[in-house]
């Protein structure tokens, strides 16, 4: 049947995607939440095609990945761009969460709340598929990441054997990590949309920090014509990396078949844990660098209650800006130092900017807050 222009599903299509009031002065920064949609729609679909020749078996999954690469039609471009996309993924989601933070998008706690949680489920995600080409790296990161949860007192290692489904990583572990990167990407696509809808009933921020009715214009024409010409800039900078340097980010301990008997001489994850893996490494004691690794995440949740400043952006507070910017500084060496061996002086390194790390959102933050309220609002 054919809906009339007065139909409540129209109406709530123009109200949401055409005449939804945006802030004018909203910049290039605000296309990088659009960007994060186009990504795991990429995603989804290279993930698709790459399943129908994925075979989930310890004895011929790297055999598979070989044969998507050499055999298949287009094989190999659909296998980088799924391996390659997941770097841009990540590289979005960081610059959206920085954005945040600058901006004080963050004071919108639903909205908030709910990108961080697409957030732990995404780095879950990435975590299980990077398991799935049984290389040599996938196999010992996904052996020594699972086996930090038996630091939990008593039930720890009933934990770590339920989820690799015996004593060890096997063939059981990989086929529920198969099972499981198959079935997040669209729980991902779920709350997207719920995000997506909080975001168009709170409204966007603004560089500004303020909030206003005034001075917003239609979302259609103007922030769509921003966005597409995003999603070509994306697009063009994902075709470079996999036609000319296609196993950048890979390790290369990953194209060799999964050993249990050789240890690799430094296990570490994909580039985008690093800072989190450094975290968990400054932690001497086991269970306290598990906590530490977790709490790396779940103290996002905390900044929407101790951001104490009246002004949200860190657009017109100098202090907050320059400790921002070096708290951006300090997660940069945080990542470089989580692809460093264990020894002096990365270890030292690595206990003082986890130190810096959590201090930002847990002294600086409201403290600052406090002092600059007192230079620009004194009475």
């Amino acid at each position: 049947m054919r809906l009339r222009k007065n139909t409540p599903i129209i109406d709530n299509i123009n109200s949401t995607l055409i005449d939804l009031p945006s802030p004018s002065s909203i910049n290039y920064l605000w296309n990088f939440g659009s960007l994060l949609g186009l990504c795991l729609i990429i995603q989804i679909i290279t993930g698709i095609f790459l399943a129908m020749h994925y075979t989930g078996d310890i004895k011929i999954a790297f055999s598979s990945i070989i044969h998507i690469t050499r055999d298949v039609n287009y094989g190999f471009l659909i296998k980088s761009l799924h391996a390659n996309g997941a770097s841009a993924f990540f590289f979005c989601v960081y610059i959206h969460i920085a954005k945040a933070l600058y901006y004080g998008s963050y004071k919108k706690k639903f909205l908030w709340f709910s990108g961080i949680i697409i957030f732990i489920i995404m780095m879950m995600t990435a975590f299980i598929g990077y398991v799935l080409p049984w290389g040599q790296m996938s196999f010992w990161a996904a052996t020594v990441i699972t086996n930090f949860l038996s630091a939990i007192p008593y039930i720890g290692n009933n934990i770590v054997q339920w989820i690799w489904g015996g004593f060890s990583v096997n063939n059981a572990t990989l086929g529920r990590f198969f099972s499981l990167h198959y079935l997040c990407p669209f729980l991902l696509l779920g709350l997207l949309l719920t995000h997506i809808v909080l975001l168009h009933t709170k409204g966007s921020n603004n560089p500004l920090g303020i909030e206003s009715n005034f001075d917003k214009i239609s979302f259609h024409w103007y922030f769509i014509i921003k966005d597409i010409y995003g999603f070509f800039l994306l697009l063009i900078l994902i075709t470079f990396i996999i036609f000319f340097f296609p196993n950048y980010f890979t390790d290369p301990e990953n194209f060799i078949n999964a050993n249990p008997l050789i240890t690799p001489l430094h296990i570490m994850p994909e580039w985008y844990f690093l800072f989190a893996y450094a975290i968990l490494r400054a932690i001497p004691n086991k269970l306290g660098g598990v906590l530490a690794l977790l709490l790396s995440i779940l103290i996002l949740f905390l900044i929407s209650f101790i951001h104490t400043n009246k002004l949200l952006s860190l657009t017109f507070r100098p202090l907050g800006k320059l400790f921002y910017w070096i708290f951006i500084a300090n997660f940069l060496l945080l990542t470089w130092i989580g692809s460093k061996p264990v020894e002096d002086p990365f270890i030292l390194i690595g206990k003082i900017s986890s130190i810096y790390y959590f201090s930002y959102f847990l002294i600086f933050i409201p403290i600052l807050g406090k002092i600059e309220n007192l230079i620009f609002f004194k009475k």
